[in-house]
């Protein structure tokens, strides 16, 4: 018998896989597509391999502000395709080195559970101690008619795309239609983005969301928000305006982002008794379901739908089956929307907050502050918000928007989870000149 099987290959299984081979445990995972899953083969990767292109682009076009004479930049799509498949090909190759590596046995197929302490894949049956559910999502589909029509990409489909488009229409303003447009509008293409709610970004901070849009709109990207779309016929978008006006689109393409969804069908859970329903599998902050011996982490619990977050699931499930007494903080955890410019958050927004009751101070520095920040972005803006208790001085929200903001969000994400008091930052000493200071700045004036 196995210590644990793993269903699915995506970042949270194959981690948790080689984690628990690391600890000495006899372990099998199973893939039906590619491993890596869809962050590394049609999500995160492809995503910031097109972004950087998309980038450097922009900043030929800067040349000037740069003191550089460029002209002629363009955008060879096909070639993108290809360097974007090189790029996923190497980490491909990595995470079979990683699994080969720590002694995981890989087996290919639909894998499906028929008890607490088995698993079959294509007939095959294996027995294990423990089942860990790390299936991740899919492009989620909205009752839109003609959402399934030929014209109509998703968040996978796109990458299939061999030529810029000249108007490209995009259904959601959430992170993944915002990054496409970002790369769309970098490209030469007339992007349009049609949000439903108010506001873009939804579940950032408001002031953050809000100079998000006003800098993308500054970029040529059209926004539009509280705008229900109704149907698609052919390359016809039609939709409902915030005044209750019906309108009409006509686009190359139309991007399906309005999210994902968890792959919970076909897995047995029904059988099994697992709590669980379209939004994903319930789990404990340590990974259990309610069934004993059955575990679930990443997408597929519709907790935190981000690569990393299904990371540390995956390590905190496998600590605790085999002994090892481990919790997530789900607080704690950052994410980044990869526009240009960045928006990179942990903890609490201010909204959260005031519909708490939770009494904070705030404040805000300008990503000027900070003279690496002038140097790289001649012409970009942005702001660090830090939000701190108002009684004990502890973090209990940092959102940057700025470039480079990604690369820093850990340390705020790293004082939070080791709980450090605003007030004890001013002992860790920031290397200068990087971005970052002004993160530090924004943590001791909030503590002031």
């Amino acid at each position: 018998m196995l210590d644990l099987f793993v269903i699915g290959a995506g970042p949270g299984g194959y981690e948790a896989a080689a984690h628990a081979a690391k600890l000495g445990k006899k372990v099998a995972l199973a893939e039906k597509q590619h491993l890596g899953g869809v962050c590394l083969n049609v999500g995160c990767i492809p995503t910031k391999t097109y972004l950087r292109s998309a980038r450097l682009l922009s900043e030929c076009r800067l040349g000037a502000a740069f003191a550089l004479e460029v002209s002629g930049a363009r955008l060879n799509m096909p070639a993108l395709v290809e360097r974007k498949d090189r790029v996923v090909g190497t980490l491909v190759k990595g995470v079979e080195t990683l699994l080969k590596r720590t002694g995981v046995e890989v087996v290919r197929g639909h894998a499906r559970i028929v008890s607490p302490n088995a698993v079959e894949v294509d007939g095959k049956r294996w027995e294990a101690a423990n089942i860990l559910i790390a299936t991740g999502s899919r492009p989620a589909v909205p009752p839109i008619a003609g959402i399934d029509s030929e014209g109509v990409l998703d968040s996978n489909t796109v990458f299939n795309l061999q030529q810029i488009p000249a108007r490209i229409a995009i259904i959601g303003g959430g992170y993944i239609g915002l990054e496409f447009a970002g790369f769309f509008a970098a490209a030469g293409s007339e992007a349009v983005v049609f949000e439903m709610l108010p506001q873009i970004a939804s579940g950032c901070d408001r002031d953050i969301a809000e100079r998000l849009g006003r800098e993308l709109k500054r970029q040529g990207i059209d926004i539009r928000t509280s705008v229900k779309v109704t149907s698609i016929e052919g390359k016809t978008l039609r939709f409902t305006g915030p005044d209750g006006a019906e309108g009409a689109f006509e686009a190359d393409w139309i991007l399906n982002a309005t999210g994902r969804q968890p792959n919970v069908e076909d897995l047995g859970l029904e059988q099994l008794g697992v709590d669980f329903d379209r939004k994903g599998i319930r789990t404990s902050d340590r990974g259990k379901t309610n069934v004993p011996g059955v575990w679930a982490c990443g997408d597929v619990t519709g907790r935190r739908l981000l690569a990393h977050a299904a990371t540390r699931e995956g390590i905190v499930a496998v600590n605790n089956m085999f002994g090892r007494p481990d919790r997530l903080r789900y607080e704690t955890i950052p994410s980044v929307i990869y526009s240009h410019p960045e928006v990179a958050s942990v903890g609490w927004t201010e909204q959260e907050l005031e519909a708490k009751g939770i009494p904070y101070k705030k404040s805000q520095v300008p990503m000027a502050y900070s003279g690496r920040f002038i140097i790289d972005n001649p012409q970009g803006t942005g702001i660090a918000k830090v939000l701190i208790g108002a009684k004990y001085g502890e973090l209990l929200g940092v959102h940057v928007l700025g470039d480079s903001s990604s690369e820093f969000i850990v340390a705020a994400a790293a004082m939070m989870e080791m709980e450090l008091p605003a007030s004890e930052v001013a002992a860790i000493v920031f290397p200068h000149p990087t971005v970052s200071e002004a993160l530090k700045e924004a943590i001791l004036r909030a503590a002031e």
